[in-house]
């Protein structure tokens, strides 16, 4: 993605986010078909993945998985369901506090990691095994963001999300 200018007038909007962001759920899934594993923490690993993650070994582009909190009710309300908890949505790290659709193109820091993202993480058919009929249409627009691990570094529960504005000064 292109981003505008970083002294332009859209460049100073996009760049501009109200507080860091703040790491409320991690999870890994070992193998393929196995549910998701809940950790306090996990070691990112550049150009990599997550420690302990079946994608841990891939390309990168999709080290980590990120959602944010605040689509949690609204994937629920638009599934038919009273809440959906984080693991039922296959993302790695839940995050809570600022819009991730704002990282699109960037990079930021997630604890000890510098991630960057790639691109949207759209829903897969999976989903309507996981919330029911439907399932992937209440995901649509809610996915969240795929990114490769830039630096690799411990990510922790409560950990803060920080994005890098000028990424050439990281």
């Amino acid at each position: 993605m292109t981003l505008p200018p970083a002294d332009s007038a859209l460049g100073k909007l996009m760049a501009t986010l109200p507080r860091p962001g703040r790491v409320e759920w991690i999870g890994v899934r070992p193998a393929r078909g196995v549910a998701m594993q809940a950790l306090d923490e996990v070691v990112a690993v550049a150009g990599a993945g997550l420690d302990g993650d079946r994608y841990a070994g891939g390309s990168g582009k999709r080290g980590i998985t990120l959602i944010q909190a605040e689509h949690l009710p609204a994937i629920a309300a638009l599934a038919g369901l009273d809440a959906v908890e984080p693991a039922r949505l296959r993302r790695n790290i839940v995050v809570s506090g600022l819009p991730l659709i704002a990282l699109k193109g960037r990079r930021f820091r997630l604890g000890e990691a510098l991630l960057e993202t790639t691109e949207e993480c759209d829903p897969c058919s999976m989903m309507e095994a996981a919330l029911g009929p439907g399932g992937y249409n209440a995901m649509r627009g809610h996915g969240g963001l795929c990114a490769r691990i830039v630096e690799g570094g411990a990510i922790r529960c409560g950990d803060a999300l920080i994005p890098v504005i000028d990424a050439s000064a990281d």
